[in-house]
């Protein structure tokens, strides 16, 4: 059996069967509520496991780790708000709201069966090393190792996918813009380990520019803070 093959049976046995059947039921409907036309979540889990293994994470933080990437957007569709879905950048007070949907989703998680442990990576996986994330204003290691990971998966899913109003990111351009974000939003050395990991199938950009369009649109590129959210601002 080819390495790529086991490491892909271990992943789906990290969890129970029928647990992680529902979730990644849940998954689905989260990306497709999210306008995602590609798998966003299962694309985090598997390079979230990824940066576990390479930190040793026990199997059960593991485990939990695949739980919350798979449920980590649940609290947006639980608020289910008309401008989610709006295909254009959100208003202050729109962003400030969205804020809460880590709370939401930990509450979510809970009901659709999760750990504690899975509950609180989706709470947390928006908070930033620096402190500057939400909802609790964590920072450096107040922030859970696998929270910490959680982040950094997000944000390179999302920045390479396509979003209703901006093209997909090429994987330099992402990974550039994760290693300047070292040491603000992201710890360093879960940014060190993701720069050093061997390509994942799932970390494939699904950019499809020619050489003849610019590497951005200018009015619709991402930048730091708010914009860098999962889903409703990409």
């Amino acid at each position: 059996m080819k390495l790529g093959v086991m490491v892909a049976l271990q992943r789906t046995e990290l969890i129970d069967k029928a647990a992680g059947e529902a979730f990644a039921e849940l998954a689905k409907t989260a990306d497709r509520f999210e306008r995602y036309d590609h798998p966003h979540a299962q694309r985090i889990a598997a390079i979230a496991d990824e940066l576990a293994m390479m930190f040793h994470l026990a199997r059960h933080d593991r485990g939990s780790l695949h739980a919350a990437a798979l449920l980590h957007d649940l609290g947006e569709v639980a608020m289910e708000r008309d401008y989610i879905q709006a295909a254009r950048p959100l208003t202050l007070e729109e962003r400030i709201d969205l804020s809460r949907h880590p709370v939401i989703g930990e509450r979510e998680a809970s009901r659709a069966g999760a750990d504690r442990a899975a509950q609180l990576l989706v709470r947390w996986h928006h908070e930033w090393w620096n402190g500057a994330g939400y909802p609790d204003a964590l920072r450096r290691e107040e922030i859970p190792l696998a929270a910490r990971i959680l982040r950094v998966a997000d944000t390179y899913a999302a920045l390479t996918d396509v979003r209703p109003f901006r093209r997909a990111w090429s994987e330099a351009e992402a990974r550039r813009e994760i290693e300047d974000c070292a040491g603000i939003e992201f710890d360093p050395a879960v940014v060190g380990m993701f720069l050093s990991m061997d390509p994942l199938p799932e970390m494939a950009s699904y950019a499809r520019r020619t050489e003849s369009e610019p590497a951005f649109e200018t009015e619709t590129k991402p930048g730091r803070g708010w914009s860098l959210f999962s889903g409703f601002s990409k």
